[in-house]
């Protein structure tokens, strides 16, 4: 097992985990500066409507591009199981 092959692997997880990571939170940013702006605007204190805002779009997000997101994360898993017998020798 060389320890340069398995960084190498954790630096690709840790890749892919911030390109999985991005568009739900770009998404959840965005809808919460835009509720922001609107209650700002008509002065609404309600502080559960953010957070539901926020949710909706982000598994809007998660259903629609979820497949596309993963892809990278289930490629990475299978090239990890089929050298696991290279890495625990």
């Amino acid at each position: 097992m060389e320890t340069a092959t398995i960084i190498q692997h954790f630096q690709t997880m840790l890749q892919i985990v911030a390109i999985v990571a991005v568009p739900p939170l770009l998404v959840a940013m965005i809808s919460g500066l835009l509720i922001a702006i609107l209650q700002a605007a008509t002065q609404i204190q309600d502080q559960t409507l953010p957070l539901t805002v926020k949710l909706i779009t982000v598994g809007l997000t998660l259903t629609i591009f979820g497949f596309t997101l993963t892809r990278p994360l289930i490629e990475h898993s299978r090239r990890i199981f089929e050298d696991f017998a290279y890495l625990t020798r």
